[in-house]
């Protein structure tokens, strides 16, 4: 069938107009996150951090300028979360492959009257060589955990014979050294690679 003139005008101003809306349409579907963890880039929290490691080395932020770097706070006694969430860590490094040299994790302890120096020189290490566990006083530790805006407190006997609930999520910075993501508890280390690899990249 031969379309005549003005069927043939009336069907292009049609086309057009479907084109048109489509591209609007694409124009207004949300954009795909630049990353799966919880983005808290602007963050006015989590600024101080002067410990020292597991190494005896006076510690802050401005030491690892230049690599993502992530927290979390934790104990060597824990029985369950601390260790799930430092060999998920060691997972992400493994899968980082050379670009984890440009990434420092860090434990802090929430428990300094019994994580000593020593003590966190043989558990922190174990999950890779180049983890870091922080200390400091009991007042230093409440200090940093408060700017973190992290929760813990000892629960069961009190004469050593305790264990500490505590906030379980892991705090990412860029190269920067700015505050960028949280990440939860147990996330896939497929993610939080792939997260820390955008950051690695200047996202």
């Amino acid at each position: 069938m031969r379309l005549r003139p003005r069927s043939l005008f009336a069907w292009s101003r049609t086309f057009a107009a479907l084109a048109f809306g489509a591209a609007l349409l694409a124009g207004c579907a949300p954009s795909e996150p630049a990353f799966r963890s919880t983005d808290i880039t602007g963050a006015d929290y989590g600024k101080s951090l002067a410990l020292t490691d597991h190494n005896g080395q006076p510690r802050t932020l401005a030491d690892f300028r230049g690599k993502v770097v992530t927290i979390f706070f934790g104990y060597t006694q824990c029985p369950d979360v601390c260790p799930t969430a430092l060999s998920g860590m060691g997972e992400v490094m493994r899968r980082l492959g050379t670009d984890a040299d440009r990434v420092q994790v860090l434990f802090v302890t929430v428990d300094p009257e019994r994580d000593t120096q020593a003590l966190l020189s043989e558990y922190v290490p174990v999950f890779d060589k180049r983890f870091l566990g922080l200390y400091g006083t009991p007042d230093k530790i409440s200090e940093v955990a408060k700017d973190f805006r992290v929760f813990y407190r000892k629960s069961g006997d009190l004469n050593g014979h305790y264990t500490v609930d505590h906030t379980a999520g892991t705090y990412v910075f860029d190269p920067s050294g700015k505050l960028r993501l949280y990440v939860k508890h147990a996330e896939d280390p497929a993610l939080i690679a792939g997260d820390i690899e955008a950051l690695l990249a200047g996202k």
